[in-house]
Formats: C-alpha cells, structure tokens, sequence
C-alpha cells in the first residue's frame, strides 16, 4: 500500500484526513460528538478502507481525485457503522 493517499508527507495525511472527516460528519445526519483528532483518525480511516477497496476493485489508482471520493465515502461508512452500533445517550 505504498503512496495511498498521494504523498508521502505526514502533514499532507493529516489534513486531509481532516478534511475528509469534517465532511463526512457534516453529510451524516447522527450527531457525532467526537473531537479534532478522532475527526482526522475518521478521515484517515475513510481514507485508507476506500484507497484499498478501490485499488482493488480497480477503479482508480494512488493519488487520482477519485480517491478524495472514496475517501469521504469510506469515512461516511464508517462514521454510518459506528453510529448504527453505538448505543444512543440520554
């Protein structure tokens, strides 16, 4: 999984594992209450299920615009997953 998210620099990952997550919440309708770096741990994690199941399925390769898509997708899925298995709060 060499270059999955288009560079190599760990800023470049950071912020725009940011990016992706602020997004993703804002798309999803749960009020997910999680801070700055649980945001940029959602959109790394986007980031890297929709880099590998795109990469495998073949639809675009490292560092194509597709893959910010498919991040957001993947963080959207994930932040979907979690909010279906948490336990609503009082």
């Amino acid at each position: 999984m060499d270059n999955l998210f288009g560079s190599h620099s760990w800023l470049y990952i950071i912020l725009v594992g940011f990016v992706v997550g602020l997004l993703a919440r804002f798309i999803t309708p749960h009020n997910a209450r999680i801070g700055c770096l649980l945001t940029i741990v959602l959109g790394i994690a986007g980031a890297v299920l929709a880099g590998w199941f795109g990469r495998y399925m073949g639809w675009y390769a490292a560092g194509e615009p597709a893959g910010f898509i498919g991040a957001l997708i993947g963080a959207v899925v994930i932040l979907g997953l979690t909010s279906l298995f948490s336990r609503p709060r009082r």
